[in-house]
């Protein structure tokens, strides 16, 4: 079992997947309004404060409960992914990473600042900060890979609570596994499951002694990439 607590940094992000949480589908845009999109954008980035934790767990079982639904058993941890929809992302894994990340409680406030004195504003910081997560849930997941790397394994890609069949009632067991309320500050909404600060992240990544159909094969259209360790040394994962 191996695993970490890192800090990423995200210094840009994707106009285009911005625009894109706004909805935007090609329409006209005054200069005084991509001023303003850019302006919140650079605002989120430099109030953001990504942060990860990771952990992988070797697979020890597969089963079917009682309630007939499969259930996918690690070591070393109480957490247990249940569902088709997982039980088929996981199909064959060895090992599975699990991983939680943040962009902080900074991003969380200017939030709810922006509800009350600009909604326009909080709507674009919003969709930067979805992206700034996404971002940093990259970074994170380029650990994971470089993890399965380093065993000789292949990964998928990340599939989180909420997704299919995966239930939101995952999400207490797996932020416990990483000990993420301590380490990165995420709590859980009684109810809802919902985490704070709600630019957070959890996700599952499944690692493969053989590779994927989803694997890459290449860095060219991997979302990793810009974190990624290996391609800078000269052997991605793609290559063995």
């Amino acid at each position: 079992m191996n695993g970490g607590l890192e800090c990423y940094e995200v210094s840009s992000v994707d106009r285009a997947e911005v625009l894109r949480y706004l909805g935007y589908s090609g329409q006209p845009m005054t200069p005084e309004l991509e001023a303003r999109i850019d302006g919140e954008v650079a605002r989120c980035l430099s109030v953001c404060q990504p942060r990860g934790v990771w952990r992988t767990f070797e697979v020890i079982g597969r089963e079917v409960r009682e309630d007939g639904a499969p259930v996918v058993r690690l070591g070393g941890t109480a957490l247990e992914l249940v569902g088709s929809s997982i039980q088929k992302h996981l199909e064959g894994a060895v090992a599975v990473g699990v991983m939680a990340v943040t962009v902080g409680m900074g991003v969380e406030r200017e939030l709810r600042r922006l509800s009350l004195t600009d909604p326009v504003a909080q709507v674009v910081f919003d969709a930067a900060a979805t992206t700034a997560v996404e971002r940093a849930a990259d970074a994170c997941e380029a650990s994971l890979v470089a993890d399965a790397r380093e065993r000789g394994l292949y990964t998928n890609f990340r599939f989180s609570p909420g997704y299919g069949d995966l239930p939101m009632e995952t999400q207490p067991t797996l932020l416990a596994a990483l000990d993420a309320q301590r380490r990165l500050g995420i709590t859980l909404a009684p109810k809802s499951l919902l985490m704070t600060p709600t630019k957070s992240v959890t996700a599952v990544v499944g690692m493969f002694g053989e590779p994927q159909a989803s694997s890459h094969a290449s860095c060219a259209d991997c979302l990793c990439r810009d974190f990624c360790r290996m391609r800078g040394a000269g052997t991605p994962c793609w290559k063995r």
